[in-house]
């Protein structure tokens, strides 16, 4: 009984401690270094070449896309009202969708004021750079396998929905859900052919259009949007899906991890 007691003590301590068990992301950081961004299988959309050397900063990024109890608790402190539920309800630790890039901005203000630093969301080489495991890569075309079954929520197994963060393995740098379950907006405003002419370091995206870059594939889609070099993108003032979510970033050290 004394030994039953303990287990579970122990696993309620573990998922206390994991991201989506807190009111908070939380955060990995991500060595700076040196990558080559784009479609290097030749199967990708025009829009993932030519494939070009990218030089990024050190960044931190969330372990997890933001869950539904961490929306809910930013929703709860600021008065915002939660998104549309989607067809299979909430569940707290599924990331929260049906988010706009604007709902997702607004998630990060209010994020930056709680931690008292600025956070914001990924820009796409930094998003790709981190899906691909950063400086510990093992050239896998999903996030952390090149089996996207072990890696992915996606059409081939999500039963059509989201499912719970953290539930699959995670990549070379202790990430999850990179590939799939919910699309993940990114700072960048979106180009068809800014790949042809991105610069090399720190890279932010377009600087014409009505796009926002969104990354990841999502439980709806197959394999193909999965990809660590797919990418997509969407407008901003409005766009509501149940494959829509987010994840968060940040330049310097994240201090306050707990809730």
């Amino acid at each position: 009984m004394k030994n039953n007691i303990e287990l579970l003590l122990l696993a309620l301590l573990l998922i206390t401690n994991t991201s989506f068990g807190q009111n908070l992301p939380k955060f990995v950081h991500v060595q700076g270094g040196t990558f080559t961004m784009g479609d290097e299988w030749g199967q990708g959309n025009k829009d993932q070449r030519p494939t070009h050397e990218v030089m990024l900063k050190s960044f931190n990024i969330s372990q997890t896309e933001v869950t539904v109890a961490q929306y809910r608790y930013y929703c709860n402190a600021t008065g915002v009202a939660m998104p549309k539920e989607p067809s299979w309800g909430w569940q707290n630790n599924h990331p929260i969708v049906n988010i706009s890039w604007q709902d997702a901005i607004n998630y990060t203000n209010w994020l930056s004021d709680k931690l008292g630093q600025k956070v914001r969301l990924p820009y796409e080489a930094e998003w790709e750079y981190a899906a691909r495991g950063g400086n510990k890569a093992k050239g896998y075309k999903y996030s952390g396998a090149k089996n996207i079954t072990n890696v992915s929520w996606y059409d081939g197994n999500s039963n059509k929905k989201t499912n719970a963060v953290a539930s699959k393995k995670a990549n070379e740098l202790g990430l999850y859900d990179m590939s799939g379950n919910a699309f993940e907006w990114c700072m960048d405003k979106y180009g068809g052919d800014y790949y042809a002419n991105s610069p090399k370091n720190n890279p932010m995206g377009a600087t014409n259009g009505d796009a926002r870059v969104i990354r990841g594939g999502g439980w709806n889609l197959n394999a193909t949007f999965s990809s660590v070099a797919f990418r997509y993108g969407s407008t901003f003032t409005g766009e509501l899906y149940e494959y829509f979510g987010f994840r968060v970033a940040s330049n310097k050290k994240i201090t306050k991890q707990k809730n």
